[in-house]
């Protein structure tokens, strides 16, 4: 319920901006900040895809890896709500552009996150985690397949 009233009311919020900042600075000006905040998103989505893989390149093995691409995400993130049309999602946008700003979302959420998967360097999983089973290689009959087919039959 609370996801379809946030949709409902970011369009309202969107509109109340343009028309109080478009009143107060004037219709050009407006528009020319939001058509920057735009193109700053572009240039920012292209910088971020190269740094993420010049990141992962640099990073020592065995670092822990989520906090760089946390920010990452976050700025990507920021990126794309700063190319989004309007003033809110700018300020939002914007905003996560700041580290410290990132850092606190980051210490909130991870605190909230329980990770599952894959352990980290130099842990051993549990051992309910193991299966142990038998297999049997079976080889395909190809006999029985190409005699089947009519395109094989002269």
């Amino acid at each position: 319920m609370w996801v379809f009233l946030l949709f409902l009311a970011w369009p309202l919020l969107e509109i109340g901006l343009f028309v109080t900042v478009g009143g107060w600075m004037g219709l050009w000006p407006t528009l020319a900040v939001v058509i920057l905040t735009a193109l700053l998103g572009v240039a920012l989505i292209r910088r971020q895809g190269m740094g993420a893989l010049q990141t992962a390149r640099a990073r020592a093995v065995g670092s822990d890896p989520l906090s760089p691409m946390a920010h990452q995400a976050l700025i990507l993130l920021g990126a794309l709500l700063l190319i989004l049309p309007g003033l809110f999602t700018d300020a939002v946008g914007l905003f996560l552009m700041i580290p410290p700003v990132r850092a606190l979302l980051i210490s909130r959420l991870g605190a909230r996150m329980t990770l599952r998967g894959f352990p980290r360097p130099g842990e051993q999983p549990a051992a309910d985690d193991w299966v142990e089973g038998e297999y049997q290689e079976v080889e395909p009959d190809h006999d029985k397949v190409e005699s089947a087919s009519k395109w094989t039959q002269h």
